[in-house]
């Protein structure tokens, strides 16, 4: 596949987190606890890696 194990999982939570972050009820951090993720600082850094967007500009721009 050309990935890493990392990279594909990775991709597989940037692809839930898509679908998560369209909840307003829910906020960018609790998404990222959500997904398992230690710091939402992470969560928004590998998101915006890999969308080029933060979570709240991708929630704004969709």
């Amino acid at each position: 596949m050309g990935y890493s194990a990392q990279e594909y999982i990775q991709n597989k939570l940037i692809d839930v987190a898509k679908e998560k972050v369209f909840n307003p009820n829910k906020s960018v951090s609790e998404i990222a606890y959500q997904l398992g993720f230690k710091y939402p600082q992470h969560f928004n850094r590998l998101f915006k890696k890999q969308m080029g967007h933060s979570p709240n500009e991708f929630r704004m721009l969709n």
